[in-house]
């Protein structure tokens, strides 16, 4: 039987299998104590690396597995469907895109056989910054160019895992935004080592939010990197960084995904179980209609993700397919958690249930990696050819 012909939710099952395994020894218990704690999930993280499933996406001749980005977004649904919580390691597979595709030989061979091994970690995008937001052509971090090395100036903001990486991949502007026939030319992408720069030019502060996710802002003060650690042709780095975009997207998809599927789980077996007036509770259609709908949703997203895997790797830029992927994933997320938290009552608000954990990780992918509404302007403008509403 061919991939093609197994159902959605069951191809890759030896690597569906072995991240269940891998995921039950990290139960909802090792999660809320991290989340006490505001803790990175080290031993978690390790697990995954020394088990090969951080770097599928790398060649096998860079000491990865070289499997299709269907395989990585397999990975990060099974993860989030057994309660577990990809997004301290995530970057490492969607960052990846750019590095592969417009990476030097040099590049590659310095550092992906290091992140293959685990002895480096790329974790950290620095991308979006406090005063341009989404629109990431009018960022204004600064890298110019003196002799052999670049001097970087600026800021960051929502860089996450940026105490825990060693490499960031950076998006800086190389040439002012006036000087620029087009407003995407003009921004470069960088490979930054975080080891040497800090107390070097860089500074990292934690931002506390609602739930555990180690992000940061970074400032850039006279940072110097070498000239070698551009990636690919000055100025054309947005079009590079769009390839981990789209990778990012279809892969957070996935993610959403795998919590609506134990969202559905969790609400379907406490309804099956729960007796109130001398009925189980799932017998009321107040109960089943939400979590059908949510299960609806979901199945839908997910061949969404398929099909954004698939173009991404025929070669082919799955704009169209990754942002509605991302939108339809996070709706059907958002829907199961509130179907789930309504099924459980007072129950969903306990912290040993693991669902108001699960609840507030899962409402992040409503605004980031990128908002529902810019989505939804992609599609008017790219795919329906309605006028640019900004």
């Amino acid at each position: 039987m061919t991939e093609a012909t197994i159902a959605l939710g069951e191809d890759h099952a030896e690597i569906r299998q072995a991240i269940r395994q891998i995921c039950a020894g990290f139960p909802g218990q090792y999660w809320r104590d991290l989340e006490a704690k505001e803790a990175y999930p080290t031993e978690f993280v390790e697990t995954l690396t020394r088990a090969g499933y951080l770097s599928v996406l790398i060649p096998e001749e860079y000491g990865g597995s070289g499997l299709p980005l269907r395989a990585a977004s397999v990975i990060l649904e099974e993860i989030h469907a057994s309660g577990c919580n990809a997004g301290a390691c995530h970057a490492q597979m969607y960052i990846m895109g750019t590095l592969l595709r417009h990476g030097s030989p040099e590049q590659k061979t310095a550092y992906l056989p290091k992140i293959a091994s685990g002895e480096l970690r790329l974790q950290a995008f620095g991308v979006t910054e406090p005063t341009s937001g989404s629109d990431t052509t009018s960022l204004k971090t600064r890298a110019v160019r003196d002799g052999d090395h670049y001097v970087i100036d600026g800021q960051k903001v929502w860089t996450s895992r940026a105490f825990q990486s060693d490499l960031m991949l950076l998006l800086a502007r190389t040439t002012p935004k006036d000087q620029t026939a087009k407003r995407t030319e003009g921004l470069s992408t960088f490979i930054v080592d975080m080891r040497q720069a800090i107390g070097h030019g860089l500074t990292i502060r934690p931002i506390r939010t609602m739930m555990n996710h180690n992000t940061t802002e970074i400032f850039f003060d006279n940072m110097v990197i070498p000239a070698e650690n551009l990636v690919g042709v000055e100025g054309r780095g947005f079009r590079y960084i769009l390839d981990g975009m789209n990778a990012e997207r279809l892969l957070i998809a996935a993610e959403c995904i795998g919590d609506a599927k134990w969202f559905l789980r969790k609400a379907s077996d406490y309804a099956r179980d729960r007796q109130v007036f001398g009925r189980p509770i799932g017998q009321n259609q107040g109960i089943q209609f939400p979590l059908a709908r949510a299960y609806a949703q979901m199945r839908a997203a997910e061949l969404m993700v398929q099909a954004g895997c698939e173009k991404f790797a025929a070669g082919e830029t799955p704009g169209e397919e990754a942002n509605m992927a991302k939108m339809l994933a996070a709706e059907a997320s958002w829907a199961a958690a509130e179907a789930c938290i309504q099924t459980h009552g007072g129950f969903g608000f306990a912290e040993e249930y693991d669902i108001e954990r699960k609840f507030r990780e899962t409402r992040l992918y409503q605004v980031a990696p990128i908002s529902t509404n810019l989505i939804l302007s992609y599609i008017a403008e790219h795919v329906l050819g309605l006028p640019r509403s900004y």
